[in-house]
């Protein structure tokens, strides 16, 4: 609108339109053969004040309208005039209401014919392939449009996927002509959304459905979930080696002859980790503890978790326990607490939830933790006890040779 007279403008009639397409309703009406035209806009205009007391103002902006009109230029909006009387300024002629009859005047006005046609194009060869992604269409029209250079190569990918429902390929292995991986792998999130119209569901099952993984999605081979240990007696070294990265599939079928399994999460602690007699160290998983799953074997050992003392270290060691249920603590009780304030440090977003699965004196140290009973949101990384504490505490244990 004018700032000065609050009357709408030739501009504001643009903006209104411009609204449509940026929200893509106007796309969207074209794709289902609905018809938003003839257009009525929202329109601001001189009262009988106006006329009366600024009357050179009005016929500046009535001129102004009519300049831009559809009369003048070809396309665009339409003016419905009406005639006022006026006592001392008799008949004159005054816009009533402003209106875009089609959509090829509102295209045209918006300077987007061209980008209309792209986006029917990209329907029509859409649709020919995969009626089902009508809706997707219509939902997402402007995000289709922006991919428009695009659109043929991901019509072949999701070809591709729906013909190899279950490849079991790695995505670097899938060759689809004129298109590279990093095709695929720069527009993960758009194809997760096109092959979940696409792609059958009878073949995705639930776990699949709930991962934003594409390679789990549709059939894909996945990059290995790996799990590095290091083997604490020289006895145990695999070919001379003492620490390992494998596939958790492979360290499933490992089953070494150790009879304690350590598992901490922070790395340099299980670079560090002292030599003990028949055991191994489990290190870097943080939360993907799940992974350890896999080997049932540990079920046979003597599983011992060392974590942060803090809300979170206890939540990790009660997500092992539900896999392992003798899991044992180390190094997270109140007297290593205690004895470690001046290495104190706070936890940003502590736990409050439930944990089932931890002992009375673990539940009892986590409670505090939890209620600020040693001081606001208290924390103990397990990196900072002092490493004669850690050997003493592994001599307590009484692992045997």
């Amino acid at each position: 609108m004018n700032l000065q007279t609050g009357w709408t403008t030739p501009d504001d009639i643009r903006n209104q339109i411009e609204r449509q397409w940026s929200s893509g309703r106007l796309l969207t009406a074209r794709l289902r053969g609905e018809s938003l035209f003839p257009y009525v806009l929202a329109f601001k205009k001189p009262g009988a004040a106006d006329l009366a007391q600024r009357f050179d103002e009005v016929r500046a902006w009535i001129r102004e309208l009519d300049n831009a009109s559809k009369q003048r230029t070809g396309f665009g909006y339409e003016i419905e005039w009406a005639i006022r009387n006026h006592r001392q300024l008799g008949r004159n002629r005054v816009p009533t209401r402003v209106v875009v009859p089609t959509e090829s005047d509102a295209l045209q006005l918006l300077n987007e014919c061209d980008r209309a046609e792209d986006f029917q194009r990209l329907v029509d060869a859409s649709l020919k392939v995969f009626p089902s992604l009508e809706a997707w269409l219509a939902r997402r029209p402007l995000t289709a449009l922006e991919h428009t250079n695009d659109w043929g190569r991901i019509l072949a990918v999701l070809a591709w996927f729906c013909s190899n429902p279950a490849s079991d390929l790695y995505l670097r292995q899938v060759d689809i002509p004129g298109i590279d991986t990093k095709f695929i792998e720069e527009r993960r999130g758009l194809l997760t959304e096109l092959l979940d119209v696409v792609h059958s569901s009878e073949l995705q099952d639930e776990q699949s459905v709930n991962t934003k993984n594409i390679e789990q999605r549709f059939g894909l081979r996945s990059k290995p979930l790996l799990i590095r240990f290091r083997l604490l007696d020289e006895r145990l070294y695999i070919a001379g080696l003492s620490d390992l990265t494998i596939p958790a599939a492979e360290f499933s079928r490992l089953a070494p002859n150790a009879t304690t399994v350590f598992v901490t999460e922070n790395d340099v602690n299980g670079l560090a980790f002292p030599d003990v007699p028949a055991s191994l160290v489990i290190f870097g998983l943080g939360y993907g503890l799940e992974r350890l799953g896999l080997a049932t074997w540990l079920s046979e050992r003597r599983l011992v978790y060392w974590g942060d003392i803090d809300t979170h270290g206890f939540v990790m060691l009660d997500r092992l326990r539900a896999i392992f249920p003798d899991v044992k603590s180390f190094l997270m009780d109140r007297e290593t607490l205690m004895l470690h304030r001046a290495s104190w440090v706070r936890e940003d977003e502590p736990y409050n939830g439930p944990l089932d699965r931890l002992t009375a004196g673990e539940r009892a140290l986590f409670d505090d933790l939890r209620n600020n009973n040693f001081g606001p949101n208290v924390r103990l990384e397990q990196e900072r006890i002092s490493f004669s504490w850690v050997r003493l505490a592994l001599q307590q244990l009484n692992i045997a040779s």
